[in-house]
């Protein structure tokens, strides 16, 4: 199942993605769903970011080939920052570029989508938390991140974690092909088979960590090929069994 969230004449709610319409639901996605009898067609509504999570954990240098052009080798165990709701975006809205930003990178994800609470879970289990799937975009400040050393700055501009386009509910995320394109031209090139940290280690080592909560997002990690934009770039984030988020670069005024 494809759950989107959307806007269309002033409403704003979740829906399931049927074809080229879509079915519209009453509440959220967390339970059962329950469809309100409202069809719309896709083309017809604006899609945005398929959930706002009350937070976004993210694994850093969880590919080992991203790790060495990033300068390091993979980490033995998990590295977790965090970017803030404010910075999420939906499908086809403006990444926007901070004048402070001298170089502004692109980092295409596997996102997962956590269904219900979540503290202290078995790697085991950790799939049974999990609500669904979506494409992310970890945008990054590069140059803030090497003067900072920590992330917080260089990854929580507002527009700086573009979500979308929905959360897909049935798939295994153990190898999925995760690519990013820029203007059309392929950077990123990855699979889920090749992260250092699976997804079921990651949702337990962080579940072990903090709770998280329905809604809450976790990054995966990136893979190698990470480059910069500029104002006018289109950047395409896919991934297999999901679809496509493409977003542009505008500079803030």
């Amino acid at each position: 199942m494809r759950i989107a969230r959307f806007s269309a004449d002033g409403e704003v709610g979740f829906a399931v993605v049927e074809g080229d319409e879509i079915a519209v639901i009453d509440t959220h996605p967390f339970g059962d769903v329950t469809f309100t009898g409202v069809r719309r067609p896709l083309a017809g509504v604006r899609l945005l970011a398929p959930i706002i999570p009350s937070k976004i954990v993210a694994m850093g240098r969880n590919y080992a080939d991203h790790a060495r052009e990033m300068g390091s080798e993979p980490p033995a165990s998990p590295i977790i920052f965090m970017k803030p709701s404010t910075s999420v975006v939906g499908p086809r809205d403006a990444i926007l570029r901070p004048a402070a930003v001298g170089q502004l990178d692109f980092e295409g994800e596997l996102a997962v989508v956590i269904g219900r609470l979540a503290r202290n879970v078995p790697a085991e289990r950790a799939l049974e938390v999990v609500l669904g799937y979506t494409c992310a975009n970890d945008v990054t400040a590069r140059d803030q991140q090497r003067a900072d050393v920590q992330f917080t700055r260089a990854k929580g501009y507002d527009t700086f974690c573009p979500l979308g386009p929905w959360i897909e509910t049935d798939l295994d995320p153990s190898d999925l092909s995760v690519t990013t394109s820029l203007n059309g031209e392929l950077r990123q090139k990855g699979r889920t088979s090749e992260l250092v940290h699976s997804v079921p280690d990651v949702i337990a080592f962080i579940s072990g960590v903090m709770t998280l909560l329905p809604g809450d997002v976790i990054l995966t990690g990136t893979p190698a090929g990470v480059g910069p934009m500029v104002a006018g770039d289109e950047i395409s984030v896919s991934v297999e069994g999901i679809g496509t988020l493409t977003n542009l670069v505008v500079n803030r005024g």
